[in-house]
C-alpha cells in the first residue's frame, strides 16, 4: 500500500498497523502526487491537543479515521513519542474499519507485550474490573483476549514483587537441530551437514561464558534464572552437555537459581544419558515440544519423529524424575486443521505437563513455508484451533502466565504460555514483561539489559555457528556493553 506521511515520521507504528489490518500488504513510500490507493497520515497541532487523521483510499473510495491526544498528557519527549504514535495508529485502525476491514481480535494493539498496558493500569491502583475495562475501551480488545492479558498481568505483578534490582536471567543458545523444520528460518543447516563444528562452537562459547562470567562478577548481579534454548540443546551428546553445565557452574555463582530449564525439544534428541546428565547438574524443568500430535502434519513441516516418538520420549523425562514439563503446540501448520488440532490438544491434555504452550505460526522469510505452496490452515481457521485451547486448558486447570505476539502472526493472534499448580517459568515472565536484563551466550543470543527509567539496550550475537564461531573476539569484546549499561546498579 502507497503510505503518505504527514508533518509527522511515525513510519514503525504506521507499518505497525498496515500489517495488523491488511496482513497481506506491504508499505511504499513513492514521491509526487498522491494518486491510487493510498493511506495518507496527517498530524495537526493545536492548542490545547494533537489530531491524527487517516485518509484511506481503497477502490476509489474515501474512508477517514481520526484519533486525539491532549497535550496535559505530554509529560516528556518520550511519553509524546508514544501518544503521537498512538494516534497516528488509532486513526488508521478506525479508517480500516470503515473501509470494511475486519476488526481484530487484539483491535488496535500492534505490540508485542500486549499485557504490560494492562499491568500498568493494575499497578495504578485501578480495580481488576476497571482495568480491564480501560484496557477493552481504549484499545478495542475483545473481552477473551483481555482476559487473557489478566492472567498474565497478575503473573508478572507477582513475579516482580520477588525480584531484587541486581536479579538477572542468563540464556546460553545451541543453534543446531536434527533437521531444519519448515517453519524455521534459524537453523541454517542440518546437524548431519554442520556436526563437525559443534566442538569449535563449543570451544568459542566457553571463552564468551567466561568473559560474560566476569562482568556478572564484577557488577555483583545474581543469576536467578538459567535457561538453555535453541535450536535444540539435546543435540548434543550427553559428554558435551556434561562439560557445558559444568562450564556454567564453575563460571557463575548458581546458588541463588530458582530455575533451570532446558528447551529438550525434538523427542528424536531426548536420551536417558542426557537427561540424567541435566538432572546431575540441577535442570528442574525441560521442554518435550511436540508441536502437533498428528504424524502427517510433523511430515508437513519436516519432523523425522511420530507422535509415538513425543510419547515414549516423555516417558524417558518422567522415568529419570525431578523435571517440570513444558510442551509446546503450534497453531496454523500446513496440512493442519481444526479438528486435528484439537486432537493434538486432547491427546497433550491426557499427558498432563506442568506447562503447555500454545504458539501461532508466524509466518517468516526464508522458510519452507513461506517458499512452498503446502497448503495452511485458514485465519478463521486457527482462530478455532486458539478458541478451543483456551476453553479446553482452562477446563483442565491452566491458566495463562505470559504471552506476547510476533510480525506475521498467522490472523494476527499470538502466543500463550499455561501452566497450572504454581509451575510458572520465571525466565519467560522475566524475557516478556522486561522485569530484569537477560544477558545471553551463543549463536543467535540476544542480551536485553533493562538501563533504569523503562531504557532497553540489546546486544545480539551472531546467528549462525560459522559465523559465531568466527566472530567471537568481537562477541567477547562487546560485553563491554553490559557493563557500561548496568553499571548504575552500582552506584
Amino acid at each position: 500500500m502507497k503510505m503518505y506521511l504527514i508533518n509527522n515520521d511515525y513510519k514503525y507504528a504506521a507499518e505497525q498497523m498496515l500489517l495488523t489490518m491488511f496482513p497481506d500488504e506491504r508499505p511504499e513510500y513513492p514521491e509526487g502526487e498522491m494518486q491510487g490507493d493510498r493511506a495518507e497520515l496527517e498530524l495537526f497541532e493545536g492548542k490545547a491537543r494533537y489530531t491524527a487523521v487517516c485518509r484511506l483510499v481503497r477502490g476509489g473510495e474515501t474512508y477517514i479515521g481520526r484519533s486525539t491526544a491532549d497535550k496535559k498528557k505530554l509529560c516528556d519527549e518520550l511519553s509524546r513519542s508514544r501518544l503521537l504514535q498512538r494516534i497516528i495508529k488509532l486513526s488508521f485502525y478506525r479508517a480500516a474499519l470503515a473501509s470494511g476491514a475486519p476488526r481484530p481480535v487484539w483491535g488496535a494493539l500492534t505490540g508485542i507485550r500486549p499485557g504490560v498496558l494492562l499491568s500498568r493500569l493494575l499497578e495504578s491502583g485501578m480495580s481488576e474490573n476497571a482495568a480491564l475495562s480501560k484496557f477493552c475501551r481504549d484499545n478495542y480488545v475483545s473481552e477473551e483476549r483481555a482476559r487473557l492479558c489478566l492472567h498474565t498481568a497478575r503473573a508478572s505483578l507477582e513475579c516482580r514483587k520477588s525480584l531484587e534490582p541486581r536479579d538477572i536471567c542468563l540464556y546460553v543458545g545451541i543453534p543446531f537441530c536434527p533437521t531444519r523444520c519448515a517453519y524455521c528460518s534459524f537453523v541454517s543447516q542440518s546437524v548431519q551437514r554442520s556436526m563437525k563444528l559443534i566442538p569449535d562452537y563449543l570451544q568459542a562459547l566457553y571463552k564468551e561464558i567466561d568473559a560474560t562470567a566476569a562482568v556478572v562478577r564484577e557488577l555483583g548481579l545474581r543469576p536467578i534464572a538459567l535457561y538453555m534454548g535453541g535450536g535444540t540443546p539435546t543435540t548434543l551428546s550427553a559428554a558435551q552437555l556434561d562439560e557445558l553445565c559444568s562450564r556454567l557452574e564453575e563460571a557463575f555463582d548458581l546458588s541463588a537459581v530458582r530455575e533451570n530449564t532446558v528447551e529438550a525439544g525434538r523427542p528424536d534428541t531426548i536420551e536417558l544419558d542426557k537427561l540424567e546428565v541435566l538432572k546431575r547438574h540441577g535442570v528442574s524443568r525441560v521442554s518435550v515440544n511436540p508441536q502437533t500430535m498428528e504424524d502427517s502434519v510433523l511430515e508437513a513441516i519436516g519432523r523425522k519423529h511420530t507422535a509415538r516418538d513425543v510419547i515414549e520420549a516423555l516417558e524417558k523425562v518422567r522415568a529419570v524424575g525431578g523435571f517440570e514439563v513444558n510442551m509446546d503446540l503450534i497453531a496454523g501448520l500446513p496440512v493442519d486443521t481444526p479438528e486435528t488440532f484439537k486432537n493434538t490438544l486432547d491427546t497433550v491434555l491426557t499427558l498432563a505437563p506442568d506447562n503447555i504452550t500454545v504458539h501461532t505460526l508466524a509466518l517468516k522469510k526464508g522458510s519452507a513455508i513461506m517458499l512452498g505452496d503446502t497448503p495452511r490452515p485458514t485465519a478463521q481457521q486457527v482462530g478455532q484451533m486458539l478458541d478451543y485451547a483456551c476453553g479446553a486448558l482452562y477446563g483442565a486447570g491452566y491458566e495463562p502466565y505470559y504471552l506476547y505476539r510476533q510480525k506475521y502472526m498467522s490472523g494476527g493472534f499470538e502466543n500463550v504460555g499455561w501452566q497450572r499448580g504454581g509451575s510458572e517459568n520465571l525466565y519467560n515472565i522475566c524475557i516478556m514483561e522486561e522485569l530484569c536484563s537477560i544477558i545471553s551466550m551463543g549463536g543467535g543470543a540476544s542480551t536485553k539489559l533493562c538501563c533504569g527509567q523503562g531504557r532497553i539496550e540489546r546486544i545480539f550475537d551472531p546467528k549462525y555457528p560459522a559465523e559465531y564461531i568466527e566472530g567471537i573476539d568481537k562477541i567477547i569484546s562487546e560485553k563491554s556493553r553490559i557493563k557500561e549499561n548496568l553499571l548504575w546498579l552500582t552506584n
